[in-house]
């Protein structure tokens, strides 16, 4: 199933946000275009180890050597080399965007506008061109200008505020969260812009912010109403919402959820401590709320007495969600994640066999059919000869010419 296949992006995309979201629409079938800066590239070209013909290393050993960090991030791209800043460069850059559907960047703000080509520059050239900038604070506002990378971006959407032992400091999320998922709502953004388009036969501009995106995510909980109630914000591994959280077995952790009356019950039930599911304290969602520490504790107690898997067991067989806390290694030898797809062999497009390494698939499986395979992330400038010639009938003497005059 390849839904976007009829679709051209350009992408003029560093580091993660503007990549991921290029790998994405690529895995829906889009040919995505990464227009990279001749000699150098995506500045995560150069974050080693490199994987080649040669194997992994921490030094590139052969031209065909691909910083693995990149090749997890750039899986089905062609890569052009482009210099933006030289007048041939850029006009090459409009006569390809005239002939795509899609651009993408996530430079610094004004970065484009500055070369001339801003949303209102293409849309000169393609007034139906949809047109997606990603920056850590939009592309307007008090805080447009500053430069920044996911901590920063943990950190000022108050999300670090959250995240952490209530004792401790605040913590970033182990994962670049604000990297990650920003991409996904500039994608969800981007099908509606395509379906608008359908419908009316107009582009349009979409400007994405990575703290905004946090911030939404965050006020989806009720943080307003704790903030005036002057209730702890971070709660580490427990939760302000009542006893459920992580719990320390005879051998091991596990994490619970117990965020209803019901649930309660059917907790209670599994520890053969059904008297607690009448206690006053605890036998409303408030109480139980408000008595955490004490709930909390009474479940530690039981729990405690038995191992991880006679509590798994016995939380199973009543229902109450709970699962063990897994190590990174352990999901690395789960064949689950294999069969469903989601995670993937590491491939290079210069190569024919997958390199050691794993690429993350697609967390969805659509009943029509399984999305393409995608080749390997590229070598730089892979797709000059493919793409110049078919967009700009250029030909491998010219491509050479304009390789001399710095142009590609």
């Amino acid at each position: 199933m390849q839904p976007l296949k009829d679709i051209r992006v350009l992408a003029v995309t560093v580091f993660l946000a503007g990549p991921f979201l290029s790998m994405n629409l690529a895995r829906m079938g889009a040919e995505v275009i990464k227009v990279e800066v001749p000699g150098h590239g995506d500045p995560v070209r150069g974050n080693g180890p490199f994987a080649g013909p040669k194997g992994i290393n921490d030094t590139p050993q052969t031209e065909q050597d691909i910083s693995t960090r990149f090749m997890k991030r750039t899986q089905g791209v062609k890569s052009v080399t482009l210099n933006l800043k030289h007048a041939k460069g850029r006009q090459m850059f409009l006569e390809m965007a005239k002939q795509s559907d899609i651009v993408l960047e996530n430079l610094s703000p004004g970065s484009m506008q500055r070369l001339g080509l801003g949303y209102q520059d293409v849309s000169q050239v393609n007034s139906s061109i949809i047109y997606c900038s990603i920056a850590g604070y939009g592309q307007t506002g008090p805080y447009a200008g500053r430069p920044a990378h996911d901590p920063q971006i943990q950190g000022m959407s108050g999300l670090m505020d959250l995240n952490g032992d209530p004792a401790g400091p605040p913590t970033k999320v182990g994962i670049y969260i604000g990297d990650l998922v920003t991409p996904l709502y500039a994608a969800y953004s981007i099908m509606a812009a395509l379906r608008h388009k359908e419908q009316t036969g107009q582009g349009q501009y979409l400007d994405v912010s990575m703290m905004d995106t946090l911030a939404t995510l965050m006020f989806m909980d009720t943080l307003e109403e704790d903030v005036a109630a002057g209730n702890p914000l971070r709660t580490g591994n427990a939760s302000g919402r009542g006893p459920t959280g992580l719990y320390h077995t005879k051998d091991a952790d596990l994490l619970l959820t117990a965020a209803s009356d019901d649930q309660w019950r059917r907790l209670c039930t599994a520890l053969d401590s059904i008297e607690l599911a009448s206690d006053p304290r605890f036998d409303t969602y408030r109480g139980r709320v408000e008595n955490v520490a004490a709930a909390r504790q009474e479940v530690q107690t039981r729990i405690s007495k038995l191992t991880q898997a006679e509590a798994l067991e016995r939380l199973e067989q009543a229902d109450v969600p709970c699962g063990p806390v897994r190590t990174v290694p352990e999901i690395i030898a789960d064949p689950h994640f294999r069969d469903r797809g989601t995670l993937l062999p590491l491939r290079h497009a210069a190569m024919d066999q997958p390199v050691d390494g794993i690429a993350s698939g697609f967390p969805v499986v659509f009943s029509d059919g399984p999305l393409p395979q995608l080749p390997g992330a590229p070598t730089l400038g892979m797709h000059n000869t493919e793409v110049f010639g078919n967009l700009l009938n250029c030909d491998a003497e010219k491509i050479e010419q304009l390789r001399s005059e710095g142009v590609v």
